[in-house]
């Protein structure tokens, strides 16, 4: 599945990505960043997946081009590892609820674990 259009809306910080399936996704900048798939967030298997914590401010400084297949996207945090090919985009509009929820009770578990300051 290729997109046929993305559109980075800054003010929101969300990226806008309509596919010729017809399916328009709207993904923010933190939760591409949280879901990067290079090897610094995903490791090089699932055990070895890092969690990302506090990206909420994040923000895409630039978006790549890599050949007809995939983009690279630049944070402002630095992050400029990861590249999103059409099927990964794909996946990650279409899997967005579930993707989050997840993402967000990891998050949560991670914190309660936290011994108290």
């Amino acid at each position: 599945m290729k997109p046929t259009n993305i559109v980075l809306h800054q003010a929101s910080n969300v990226l806008e990505i309509s596919f010729e399936s017809g399916e328009t996704f709207k993904l923010s900048c933190e939760y591409l960043r949280v879901n990067s798939p290079s090897a610094e967030v995903q490791g090089h298997g699932p055990s070895q997946r890092i969690l990302q914590l506090d990206k909420h401010l994040v923000r895409i400084l630039a978006i790549r081009p890599m050949g007809n297949y995939a983009i690279l996207l630049e944070f402002d945090d630095g992050h400029r590892t990861g590249i999103y090919s059409w099927p990964t985009l794909y996946d990650l509009g279409r899997n967005h609820a579930h993707n989050w929820a997840a993402y967000q009770a990891e998050v949560a578990h991670f914190r309660a674990s936290k011994p108290a300051p």
